[in-house]
């Protein structure tokens, strides 16, 4: 009798949350450009998508278009924040998708152009020490200087990042790498993708590690509380000793016809060698750059590379999946540090706890079935 009285509690429950998760879902998404202080350097470009109220409609965003309230004004209060690091020879723009869902979910999603390794300069790709410093800078300008930052929950911060940037936030979590381990790497494996690209560049694989200014500069950044990466770059570098200090959630990706970072290098290597066990996702037939967005007609039309996709594969359809599951995972991690996400609507990772609880008791099947019809 109690478990029943309990069931039906939890299922109201669960039913009236649905009912605010799908209008939650369905929030329109602002969008802006802002450009961080750099030191003495040129400024950083960030692009920031949100939640509003206010009307969208179709934007230019690069060779792509998106659907955003042009700086618009931020709906909600305490909303988590993700910050999103692109793979190298990108920019703010490379996964605009994932960030437009994250912003449809109520979160807000901050892309950094990582200067020095963007499509338009690649001068200091190699300077790897710089991409965690400059996702630094991100973060703390949009706790601090962000006009809207009032708006966000400083104790629930995730992190995207995919290629380069997956190895950008492996460093943010605690990761320390040895560059001196890509040499060694490239005499076993020369025909490999990176090693071809260091050779054609002239650039020495046995000493990139002496570029390293000091081992201090790997610092984390303890701010960001849960990671997703995909296809993370240079994650051979990185020794058991050297993930030592990774103890926050971690959702990792691997394309399984991934020909530019071949398997079990890369995240089979991670798998070994992290301490605490990601969750882990493996994509039959994708290849490396699926994990970017489906093309327009003209990104297709000057960068065949990361647009064609294998035989078979349908990125559109795959991407759908990817940006749910990554939604998916940071309302369930970040809900740990909540409090309420917004006055506009009921703090929706509760739904997750519910189902976790649920299910690590074995009991109410139905609530959970319906938890997951719903919202996986």
């Amino acid at each position: 009798m109690q478990q029943s009285a309990l069931y039906r509690a939890l299922l109201f429950i669960a039913v009236m949350l649905i009912a605010s998760f799908g209008s939650a879902q369905g929030t329109n998404v602002g969008f802006m450009v802002v450009q961080i202080p750099n030191g003495t350097e040129a400024a950083l470009t960030a692009g920031i998508w949100y939640p509003t109220d206010a009307e969208p409609s179709v934007h230019a965003l690069g060779l792509s278009t998106q659907n955003v309230a042009l700086e618009a004004p931020v709906k909600g209060h305490n909303l988590p924040l993700v910050v999103i690091s692109h793979g190298g020879g990108g920019s703010y723009e490379g996964h605009y998708d994932t960030a437009l869902a994250l912003a449809h979910a109520g979160f807000v999603a901050a892309a950094i152009s990582h200067a020095g390794d963007t499509y338009d300069d690649q001068s200091k790709v190699l300077q790897l020490w710089r991409r965690p410093a400059q996702l630094r800078l991100l973060v703390s300008y949009m706790l601090q200087n962000w006009p809207q930052h009032e708006r966000l929950d400083a104790s629930r911060i995730g992190g995207f990042g995919f290629s380069n940037g997956g190895f950008t936030m492996l460093v943010a979590a605690g990761g320390i790498p040895d560059l001196n381990k890509i040499g060694p790497y490239c005499q076993a494996q020369p025909g490999h993708d990176l090693c071809q690209t260091l050779k054609e560049a002239k650039v020495d694989s046995s000493h990139l590690g002496d570029l390293v200014p000091s081992s201090d500069v790997w610092i984390a950044d303890p701010r960001i509380k849960s990671i997703v990466i995909a296809a993370p770059a240079f994650a051979f570098t990185f020794t058991k000793d050297g993930l030592k200090g990774i103890h926050i959630p971690i959702q990792l990706w691997r394309a399984a016809n991934d020909q530019h970072q071949p398997n079990p290098y890369y995240e089979e290597t991670l798998l070994r060698r992290l301490p605490r066990l990601p969750e882990y996702h493996v994509v039959p037939g994708a290849g490396h750059y699926d994990f970017l967005p489906p093309c327009s007609a003209k990104l297709a039309a000057v960068n065949h590379l990361i647009c064609a996709d294998p035989a078979g594969f349908n990125r559109s359809g795959f991407h759908e999946q990817f940006d749910s599951e990554i939604v998916r995972f940071f309302q369930t991690t970040l809900s740990l540090q909540s409090r309420d996400q917004s006055a506009d609507a009921p703090h929706l990772p509760l739904c997750s706890l519910l189902l976790s609880n649920s299910q690590a008791k074995g009991d109410d099947r139905g609530l959970r079935d319906l938890i997951e019809a719903e919202f996986f």
